[in-house]
């Protein structure tokens, strides 16, 4: 199947993604005074008086936006937000399908840090959560940042902490068949933005100590005068050896390899100066940093993409639903590193010691069951990490 043809006429057949569905009765008399007006007076009065009410009395507590810019969406970049609308839609049928979170897709018509985080501000008492999606970095880290510590929800950057998840996944998993140690390992990450960053910060939470960060323009040294704010902050925390030069240098004897970066950039080379039993995570889309086969031929003993053309799918998918399904349950005021460590380990124990292999280290992202181990896990570490409204 040509994916893209077929999409783009499906497209114009659904005419949207999503829609909204009337939950209460509306045909007579009684019922319209009991949804609206008189009757829902003594709600709106009840809210007014105590504003977590808002969460017992409305759609509030099962409703989560997913807000873009438009500037990084998916492989195709600065396309704008109406562009970005599609994606944002998916995400939101997605959202409802896996986790039966009411999503609504928000595409904010402004590259302004300042204005985005106002009006994210400005909107929020109407959601339980916010997820942002397809902005650029170095602007994506701030705005997530600003407004976890501004909001009283949780705020989760999918690009960011959702790919650091879903690696995380199935890095332990991979681990298991290759009979290596989180804490020994040397692991190169080719891609220092949103999510490659991401994906180096909490790793390191995990265990993972040796991590070596690639850009376009080489390896992130600590003392490099091209790197930005953000790429300085992880510098010092990363390739502690100073070693400096390209990617090919950084992936000499490394075990992992994880790329959240471009097309083609690795080559059967490098692979094979890789570790016996190397990893590789090749998470560019469309087309990953290195062709599958190409990199199995090389040597690779374990190989995931981003595509579902391939084995071991490294999917977000895998994440968001059951992370907003298990912080809405519980209320949660955020999002912590707890909450995040409980879906890796919830996503990875969905594929059984006798199921794990080479092809398969992920559960499939359509799998309802996976998604119900990560909501479970988030909840329970909410509640263990104090950050659940409904602690009795």
């Amino acid at each position: 199947m040509n994916y893209r043809e077929v999409s783009l006429k499906k497209h114009g057949e659904w005419k949207g993604k999503i829609e909204t569905v009337c939950r209460v009765p509306v045909e007579n008399k009684e019922a319209l005074s009991l949804a609206y007006t008189p009757g829902v007076a003594e709600p709106c009065m009840a809210i007014h008086d105590d504003v977590e009410k808002s969460f017992t009395l409305t759609r509030r507590w099962n409703t989560v936006p997913v807000i873009t810019d438009g500037t990084a969406v998916l492989g195709l970049g600065d396309i704008g937000p109406e562009a970005g609308m599609p994606v944002m839609e998916g995400k939101c049928a997605l959202f409802k399908a896996f986790g039966n979170v009411d999503a609504y897709p928000l595409c904010i018509k402004s590259k302004d840090t300042e204005e985005i985080i106002k009006t994210v501000k400005l909107l929020s008492g109407s959601f339980g959560g916010i997820n942002l999606e397809d902005i650029s970095a170095p602007r994506c880290f701030e705005i997530e940042t600003r407004l976890k510590n501004e909001l009283n929800i949780p705020v989760f950057h999918d690009d960011q902490h959702g790919t650091a998840i879903v690696s995380a996944a199935a890095l332990i998993n991979a681990l298991k068949l290759a009979h290596k140690k989180t804490e020994e390992i040397k692991l190169v990450i080719n891609g220092a933005g949103a999510a490659g960053i991401a994906i180096a910060r909490f790793l390191l939470k995990l265990g993972v100590k040796n991590i070596t960060m690639c850009d376009r323009k080489g390896i992130v040294c600590k003392g490099a005068d091209w790197l930005n704010p953000v790429q300085r902050e992880i510098a010092e925390v990363t390739n502690l050896s100073r070693a400096s030069g390209l990617l090919a240098d950084a992936m000499k004897g490394a075990d992992v390899l994880i790329g959240v970066s471009g097309p083609n950039c690795i080559t059967e080379d490098m692979v094979k100066s890789m570790a016996d039993k190397s990893i590789l995570f090749t998470c560019a889309n469309p087309v990953p940093e290195i062709n599958p086969e190409l990199a199995k031929k090389a040597g690779a003993f374990i190989v995931g993409t981003g595509s579902s053309e391939y084995p071991n799918q490294i999917n977000n998918v895998l994440v968001f639903p059951g992370l907003f399904r298990g912080a809405l349950d519980v209320r949660a005021t955020t999002v912590n590193d707890e909450m995040m460590i409980a879906a890796a380990h919830g996503i990875a124990c969905c594929v059984g010691d006798k199921e794990l292999s080479v092809n398969y280290i992920l559960p499939y992202a359509y799998d309802k069951n996976a998604h119900k181990a990560v909501a479970k896990a988030v909840a329970e570490a909410a509640v263990k990490t104090g950050v659940s409204k409904l602690q009795d």
